[in-house]
């Protein structure tokens, strides 16, 4: 596996990393989605509220190891571009072994207090008891959950995005296949109930990690668990001290633009189901067009990281307008077909003519506005890439907080429903200024150097 060739034209480069990134987030949502049909519709619908309950739970600690698989993302990056496979391995053991502490940590505590946790979540009484079941289970296979997203994260930093594409499809196939398979007792294997999904997703994840093993050993990757791989597993201070200070910021980011999430959608649900209907499909379109984005700049970053690493930082603007160019086709091709095909795909979700017109306005406020997001994440990327995450970060949580929240609230009381709608491109214009700003202002004149 070899570092960018700074002759290699710069759009390649991101399409062969982008690729698998773009296919893997299609695939974990399509997994989520058959999997609450699977539990709707052979379990009911108090089981699927039982354990939909979970899902903030998880999230938490999802957001906390995405937060630091950034961190050593751009790390490993760096120490990838200057050829320093030693401190690759160092960097990865450190931060792995750090995810299954904060696994296991996350397992015993939230086997213990997972009552009074679904109960703070305001879990409804009738299915409070078969939740806690659930989360019994899904807290103690927690740690080999979050082990596997890190570790896909890690071999990105390598430029290695096919890999975690393969094991989340052994994952995938896994889980979906054993599901309905546990429910219902097929082929001999015991009825779980509830929590058929959690141990099929058990069983998918370390069928995953066996074959990604497999593989990174017989192809000699820089991260295959080999007996310098295993060495390197100690908790170094140094080094993660490095992680958290970018990766944590990232963590916090997640969580608050979830929580943002949450109070938005309590303003549409305070419009009538219709509106809960259309929130609902609106979202589901969005994610598919807005992840994309996300991975143009997670690749802007890391191809930034490596570029400093190998000490070659007349690439950086290269790789930040390569970034935004592929913003432009990428995300705009997926917008112009979001407009072109919104009537049919809403269609997809909702049944009612009257709700799937409703969403097709609001579709038509937003839609547009995920090219600015992708613009001020790109640019955002980029900063990443050497260590500088804390102001970027602050930007986005203050126009999320500072802008969006207010904004929806007093465009709701103006324009209705649609109000709500309008409040998103305000939040990513005012985004994109202030990352732009930033940048041109303050780190472009900063002097970049190597983390590691």
């Amino acid at each position: 596996m070899q570092t960018p060739s700074a002759t290699k034209p710069l759009w390649q480069t991101y399409l062969l990393f982008l690729a698998p990134m773009v296919l893997s987030n299609f695939l974990q949502s399509m997994s989520g989605t058959v999997n609450s049909i699977y539990i709707g519709q052979m379990l009911g619908t108090q089981a699927l509220a039982a354990v939909s309950g979970m899902f903030p739970i998880i999230f938490f600690f999802i957001a906390l190891v995405i937060g630091l698989g950034a961190g050593a993302g751009v790390l490993i990056g760096q120490a990838w571009g200057a050829r320093e496979a030693h401190m690759v391995k160092a960097i990865a053991g450190a931060t792995l072994l750090l995810g299954v502490v904060i696994g296991l940590l996350a397992a015993v505590l939230g086997s213990v207090f997972a009552r009074q946790a679904l109960q703070g979540l305001g879990t409804p009484v009738d299915v409070l008891d078969d939740a806690v079941a659930y989360a019994h289970v899904m807290m103690w296979i927690l740690p080999s959950m979050l082990v596997f997203v890190l570790f896909t994260q890690l071999l990105r930093g390598v430029s290695d995005t096919l890999s975690p594409l393969l094991a989340l499809m052994v994952s995938t196939c896994v889980g979906l296949a054993l599901t309905p398979a546990l429910i219902r007792g097929w082929f001999g294997l015991p009825q779980l109930g509830i929590q058929s999904a959690a141990f099929a997703g058990l069983a998918g994840n370390l069928s995953a990690m066996a074959w990604l093993a497999w593989r990174l050993i017989r192809k000699h990757h820089p991260l295959a668990p080999d007996r310098e791989f295993f060495a390197a597993l100690r908790l170094d201070t140094a080094i993660l001290g490095k992680v958290l200070r970018i990766g944590l910021p990232t963590g916090v980011q997640m969580i608050v633009l979830s929580l943002s999430e949450l109070v938005i959608l309590a303003l549409v649900n305070q419009h009538g189901s219709q509106a809960t209907a259309a929130y609902g499909a609106v979202t589901q379109i969005v994610n598919y067009v807005q992840f994309p984005a996300l991975s143009i700049a997670i690749t802007a970053s890391i191809l930034g990281a490596q570029a400093i690493g190998a000490g070659q930082l007349q690439r950086m603007a290269p790789i930040l307008r390569t970034g935004l160019l592929i913003n432009v086709c990428l995300t705009g091709g997926l917008i112009v077909l979001g407009y072109l095909l919104s009537h049919w795909l809403l269609g997809l979700f909702l049944t009612e003519d009257s709700t799937r017109a409703m969403a097709e306005h609001l579709l038509h406020i937003m839609l547009w506005s995920l090219l600015v997001f992708g613009f001020q994440a790109i640019i955002g990327g980029i900063m990443r890439a050497s260590g500088t995450v804390l102001v970027p970060v602050v930007i986005a949580i203050v126009c999320v907080v500072g802008v969006q929240l207010p904004a929806a609230y007093w465009l709701d009381g103006q324009y209705g429903l649609q109000g709500v709608w309008m409040a998103f491109p305000v939040a990513y214009l005012g985004m994109l200024v202030l990352q732009t700003l930033y940048y041109k202002l303050v780190w472009q004149h900063q002097k970049i150097e190597r983390l590691v």
